[in-house]
């Protein structure tokens, strides 16, 4: 049996994690409830040793082609069996039996996303970390990074699948380059985004386009300044009452200017004022925001005269003067920006000479309202 176990170990390294498979979800049950049914865990783990050699031949009777059968990963899979074949009393083999059965017959989910928590191991792509290690921009889609300041397309799909259901509103007051619009697009949710700069919602309203849209949603990127709009007015004209998601990247104040318009929170004239002018937006959203939903903020820091300015820290406390609950700040490496690029060298000079870090990160904070 242990040498069994050794194989079955070395044959689970090896399988490729984003293999599938299509379960005859019928003749499992049944394999599953005959292996419960034995009187003792030599017995039990005998008929699972079965049931992982009909799947690994892939036998016919347990496997289907799609989309007849019920899809799971077959490392996922594999995992499972062994935690049945490792079970030391034949209570607990039954009782990763029985969590098999759960995965394939019931969906659980939240109220604020679509992820069936009786399959949880199947979202390996969705961040549960408070750092998010990011080598490169997604090439997925019709994202493209000519916008100089945009965000990369994993925040808001992050953002997104977390909190939000397919069929939801998810709005982004400062649009830029369309990235938020594009993900909704993507993975079925409504949205509406304003940014202020006429050439740059023609731009993203063109990458939208591109993205097709299986899902018949609505998505709609206008021009407008935020700290005056009239979300409510757009968002009923789209057909919704409220927001389900918001997400927010404004300037980090004037580290980029993104136009000459003073209602530009680039070109604030002091970091007060730009913290003044973020708040606005926030009161100009945030009614709007369903109760128990959520508010994503992507902001970095700056330096100023040789000091560092938190902006992070300080617009996370303008959200939470405002009686939203902080669910958790995540840290976000980056590697380069286009103002650095390649001048890598000269920036650690920099910074050995001037007694200063070099920014590597920015934060996402997560609010929700209670």
């Amino acid at each position: 049996m242990e040498n069994k176990k050794q194989l079955f170990e070395t044959s689970l390294r090896k399988t490729n994690k984003k293999e599938k498979i299509f379960i005859n979800q019928s003749k499992l049950f049944n394999w599953l409830d005959e292996a419960s049914s034995k009187p003792d865990i030599k017995q039990f783990k005998e008929e699972i040793w079965k049931l992982k050699d009909a799947v690994e031949k892939e036998d016919t009777g347990i496997i289907l082609s799609q989309p007849n059968g019920v899809e799971i990963k077959l490392d996922i899979f594999k995992k499972d069996l062994l935690q049945m074949l490792e079970s030391n009393t034949l209570e607990r083999g039954k009782y990763y039996a029985k969590r098999m059965k759960k995965q394939f017959s019931e969906v659980k989910t939240s109220k604020v996303n679509d992820i069936n928590l009786r399959r949880w191991k199947d979202y390996e792509d969705i961040y549960t970390d408070s750092l998010w290690v990011i080598k490169q921009r997604s090439k997925e889609g019709s994202h493209l990074g000519w916008y100089w300041g945009n965000f990369i397309p994993q925040i808001p799909y992050q953002l997104i699948r977390r909190y939000t259901k397919k069929g939801e509103l998810v709005v982004d007051p400062f649009v830029g380059s369309g990235t938020t619009l594009i993900e909704c697009q993507r993975l079925g949710r409504h949205g509406l985004g304003v940014d202020l700069n006429i050439e740059t919602v023609e731009k993203a309203q063109k990458q939208l386009e591109l993205e097709g849209n299986g899902f018949q949603v609505k998505n709609k990127i206008v021009v407008g300044d935020s700290i005056n709009f009239d979300f409510e007015k757009s968002i009923n004209e789209m057909g919704f009452k409220a927001i389900d998601l918001l997400i927010m990247h404004p300037p980090y104040h004037d580290i980029i200017s993104f136009s000459e318009d003073n209602r530009d929170l680039s070109n604030a004239e002091t970091t007060e004022k730009f913290f003044e002018m973020f708040g606005k937006v926030v009161d100009k959203t945030i009614p709007l925001l369903k109760k128990g939903r959520y508010l994503g903020v992507v902001i970095g820091d700056k330096y100023s005269q040789g000091e560092w300015i938190p902006l992070g820290f300080y617009c996370m406390q303008e959200i939470m003067n405002r009686g939203l609950l902080l669910k958790s700040i995540v840290v976000k490496n980056f590697e380069e920006t286009k103002g650095k690029r390649n001048q890598k060298a000269l920036w650690r000079y920099r910074a050995l000479a001037g007694g200063f870090y070099i920014f590597k990160h920015e934060y996402i904070l997560i609010f929700r309202k209670s």
